[in-house]
């Protein structure tokens, strides 16, 4: 209790005098300190942090996803991108946000990639965030242009034994999970493929359409009116197990059992938010993301509905974490 209340109730106790008037001005004093210390959640306008640009897949989803909260919460949601350094610049303002739940800020696999290709982060991907919600996964597709002699992932795996080091695979930039999906494919295949990193999807796309890259792992959202033109052929998925999105596709696992890599989307907080708030923030984004229609949006952005809340999430990321680094540590992947 700071001094202005300790005069009121001081000057009750040394005059002797309970005057109703001081009576209530103390008791008026408490109601006011109470309250300060028990606002209700949320006192002003939330902010969901993109360290993406604005106009990408991530720009839709939290749209959709910010106004579901907005209609829940009764309260501004606003979408702020803050790109830069491949999502550190806005992973940063997060950590570094005030851990009222008012800023939260999305975590894709990046999140667990930077970490193991990186040793200059600003912030540690464990001990700075608290992970509040997963929401699933941009689904990941191995892709080939239709001249390729191979239609399956062990016809493409027997190819490339055919002609070890001489198959180029593309993806949209070192470091991403497109990228280690293709080294994960030559680890456990044990074949020899030589990686073109793209600046994005739309360049790896021209290249491959235009037949100068053979196969490609590529985020399934943008690759797939591809497929239905017929200008690249779907050979697999790499999720691990087949798609809700799309049932018909096989997956890698099929044929290299325990073969996993996702883009992977959620949502954290700065590490401090107190765990009950944590806790409030993870059951109202869950029931936001059970919505059939969400589902169904997500769907139209090959988005793979996968939710985790805060406890279950945490652990996958630690888990997630360690298995990439792993996967770095085996093909010998460097930073940017």
């Amino acid at each position: 209790m700071n001094q202005r209340y300790l005069k009121v109730f001081g000057a009750v106790i040394r005059t002797g005098i309970w005057h109703p008037t001081l009576l209530a001005a103390g008791f008026a004093l408490c109601g006011c300190f109470g309250t300060a210390h028990a606002q209700p959640f949320p006192s002003r306008p939330i902010t969901l942090v993109v360290p993406q640009p604005p106009g990408g897949a991530n720009d839709r989803t939290m749209r959709l996803i910010g106004e579901r909260l907005q209609q829940l919460w009764s309260q501004s949601v606003i979408v702020d991108f803050k790109p830069g350094g491949g999502v550190i610049v806005g992973s940063q303002f997060v950590a570094r946000s005030a851990p009222d739940g008012h800023t939260i800020g999305l975590i894709t696999g990046a999140h667990t990639i930077n970490p193991a290709i990186r040793k200059d982060l600003p912030y540690d991907a464990l001990k700075d965030f608290a992970p509040v919600a997963r929401i699933g996964y941009y689904i990941i597709g191995l892709v080939a242009h239709p001249s390729l002699a191979a239609n399956t992932v062990a016809e493409l795996i027997a190819l490339a034994r055919q002609k070890p080091g001489e198959l180029h695979y593309g993806s949209n930039g070192i470091g991403t999970s497109a990228h280690l999906s293709g080294e994960l494919l030559k680890i456990m295949a044990g074949i020899d493929l030589q990686h073109i990193p793209y600046n994005g999807g739309a360049p790896l796309y021209r290249d491959m359409i235009a037949a100068r890259v053979p196969v490609a792992f590529a985020i399934m959202g943008s690759a797939m009116p591809y497929v239905k033109q017929e200008r690249m052929k779907l050979l697999a998925l790499t999720n691990p197990r087949r798609s809700e999105v799309y049932p018909e596709v096989a997956v890698v696992a099929e044929t290299l059992p325990g073969f996993e890599m996702t883009t992977w989307v959620g949502f954290a907080v700065p590490a401090a938010t107190p765990r009950d708030l944590v806790q409030r923030l993870s059951s109202d984004v869950l029931k936001v993301l059970g919505e059939a229609s969400l589902r169904r949006q997500f769907a139209e952005l090959g988005i793979e509905a996968a939710t985790l809340p805060a406890p279950e999430f945490a652990a996958f990321v630690r888990a997630d974490l360690e298995r990439v680094r792993r996967i770095v540590q085996q093909s010998g992947i460097k930073g940017e």
